[in-house]
């Protein structure tokens, strides 16, 4: 069985870093997808595809992969600068603003 180790990167439907902390064991597909000619569905018969597990530390997933036979490839997570203004959203009310007001 193949699977990778990576922690999740965040969604572009948000700002905040939420779920981004814990790192997850997915399995690999071994095997491919079929369509129902009838639905159009794709299906497999492949259950592991399915299981995903998260763990609080990488340690602790390479831990469960080697104990239960798992090869498992890690993915080291790209660090991404933090974008937080020191005033934040209130700075866009503040009353003691240096330039006239745009919007």
């Amino acid at each position: 069985m193949r699977a990778r180790i990576y922690q999740p990167a965040k969604t572009a439907m948000s700002s905040g870093t939420a779920k981004t902390k814990e790192w997850v064991l997915e399995h690999a597909a071994q095997s491919a997808r079929s369509i129902d000619p009838l639905m159009g569905w794709t299906s497999s018969s492949d259950t592991q595809a399915q299981v995903r597990l998260h763990f609080d530390s990488k340690e602790a997933a390479l831990d469960y992969a080697r104990d239960h036979g798992i090869d498992a490839v890690v993915q080291e997570p790209k660090p991404r600068k933090v974008n937080i203004r020191p005033g934040g959203y209130g700075e866009n009310f503040a009353t003691n603003r240096r330039g006239v007001w745009t919007h």
